[in-house]
């Protein structure tokens, strides 16, 4: 199975993703409406209703099994990228399921029950840990980035933004800085432990576009001064 990733964005058009598959290969597609074009048998292509859970998490109710040989081609909104992730058999990452856009076969999922208070902040009960052997894609806004944990030096990461972090790392949710800091930013995960961590670097894009372009003077002064106003008011 070969995955090319076209990466220029060229006039805001979007990334466009292109999988060869040959025979024997077979993907899981939880966003089959991305695909823009398909070459190969009609009978490579599989669509089926998810299960519940997947309906609830995803929001879709079709995925596509897509077997090979085959070639097609997925395309992606402006500001979203896939980044494609290979599975070993020591992977222990603990995935966000919305940011899931295929798996391969071979690759098996468990759910991780989250802690009630995390479920309140995140809005999100379950994580998801993928084992086996194969190939997952993530779907992200902007670029994903990969930082290691230290065992005592903690890494703070804004909470939307986690993509995936190693299922015994030690995270905490709080803000840091100063008063006033702590007022204007999102919750964060205070991380520690071993592994990496991956984080999507384009969600506050459309926040930052706003600031600059659209939004009035009062608003951004309300935001500064009422304690958690950036967070509160969109």
């Amino acid at each position: 199975m070969h995955i090319h990733l076209n990466t220029v964005e060229a006039g805001g058009a979007g990334q466009v993703v292109t999988f060869s598959l040959v025979q024997n290969d077979r993907l899981h597609i939880l966003h089959p409406q991305q695909i823009v074009a398909f070459r190969g048998s009609s009978n490579s292509r599989n669509d089926k209703f998810m299960n519940i859970s997947g309906i609830v998490r995803k929001k879709k109710l079709i995925k596509s099994e897509i077997s090979g040989p085959c070639q097609f081609v997925a395309a992606l909104p402006p500001g979203f990228t896939m980044k494609e992730v290979e599975l070993d058999e020591e992977s222990d990452l603990l995935y966000d399921f919305r940011h899931l856009f295929f798996y391969s076969d071979g690759v098996t999922m468990h759910t991780k029950i989250q802690k009630i208070k995390n479920m309140l902040i995140t809005q999100d009960a379950v994580k998801m840990k993928f084992s086996g052997k194969g190939k997952i894609g993530l779907l992200t806004q902007g670029q994903v980035c990969q930082q290691e944990l230290h065992p005592t030096a903690p890494l703070y990461v804004d909470a939307g933004s986690i993509i995936a972090y190693p299922e015994n790392a030690h995270l905490e949710l709080t803000v840091y800085g100063n008063h006033l800091a702590s007022q204007h930013m999102n919750y964060h995960w205070k991380m520690t432990g071993h592994g990496s961590v991956l984080f999507q670097a384009g969600r506050e894009n459309s926040r930052l576009e706003r600031d600059v372009n659209d939004e009035g003077l009062f608003k951004r002064i309300l935001k500064e001064v009422i304690p958690f106003g950036n967070v509160l008011i969109k």
